[in-house]
């Protein structure tokens, strides 16, 4: 079966259309990740929107509504405790992160009936993604790129020196707690394609390959989203093809084309100027 024939099944449909909006979302939000060095914080509000994910399904509601419940909420505490210097910052996270992961594990195990699939949500599976899923990761698409173009200066201020933002009169904190409500938001619409366990990834190797060639922030965003794409398309395709998970081909995806961008850019202009060339 060639691609042609592929693209007549409307899962491979939807699947490529979820890959082009996460992509969007990721891209964008992952820059802005990757830039503030909140890449732990991310990985803690990841694994604490797992306990929303057991308490969907033990009250029966949509996990991935509970997923967002937790997301958020460990997002603002994380950004609330830090700001006020309540709590290390490692130290809240690491809480958040076991606590996410106890609460849902304990509340799958008293679900009723036979324990709920958990690979799609820990793994990923992006074949399965419905009409509700593309629309809800649609209207995320559209906000973040919203609020990123029309608050691109601000962001990029409060991204590298918030200091700076202060002095410019940017309102630093609201802007700190709606870009990270976005951050988790994208988060869990993007648990059903890459999964809990490899969300991470999806948010910070395509912006690690694009800085390798470019440290402007608007350009590591563009080509994040690009690459981001191009690695969702080849893991889809190779993971149908081969039969394998389609969330953990595309990361593999991914790290083959980070060391391939990293040896093309050793190759090409020398260790030297790799080294210098990083801004994120």
């Amino acid at each position: 079966m060639d691609l042609t024939q592929l693209l007549q099944y409307n899962f491979i449909q939807h699947a490529f259309l979820a890959a082009l909006l996460m992509s969007v979302a990721c891209g964008i939000t992952g820059t802005y990740i990757v830039s503030r060095r909140m890449v732990f914080i991310s990985g803690g509000i990841t694994h604490a929107s797992f306990g929303g994910v057991g308490i969907g399904y033990f009250l029966g509601f949509a996990p991935l509504a509970g997923a967002a419940i937790f997301a958020v909420l460990a997002a603002l505490t994380t950004e609330n405790l830090t700001r006020r210097k309540i709590l290390r910052n490692d130290s809240v996270i690491a809480i958040l992160w076991s606590l996410g992961m106890a609460l849902g594990i304990i509340f799958i195990y008293l679900t009723p009936g036979y324990a709920p699939n958990l690979m799609s949500y820990l793994f990923g599976s992006i074949i399965t993604v419905t009409h509700t899923d593309l629309r809800l990761m649609f209207a995320l698409a559209v906000s973040v790129t919203v609020t990123f173009v029309l608050l691109f200066k601000p962001i990029l201020y409060i991204a590298f020196d918030e200091d700076f933002a202060r002095t410019r009169g940017i309102p630093v904190t609201l802007l700190n707690y709606l870009l990270i409500i976005l951050v988790a938001l994208t988060i869990v619409l993007s648990i059903r394609t890459a999964g809990i366990i490899l969300v991470l990834s999806v948010l910070t190797i395509p912006q690690n390959i694009t800085n390798l060639f470019t440290n402007r922030f608007g350009r590591i965003m563009i080509g994040s989203i690009i690459i981001g794409f191009i690695a969702s398309l080849l893991g889809l395709v190779i993971a149908y093809f081969f039969d394998i998970p389609s969330g953990a081909t595309i990361i593999f995806t991914l790290v083959v084309m980070y060391l391939a961008a990293r040896t093309i850019k050793v190759l090409t202009f020398g260790r030297s100027k790799y080294s210098h060339n990083t801004a994120i």
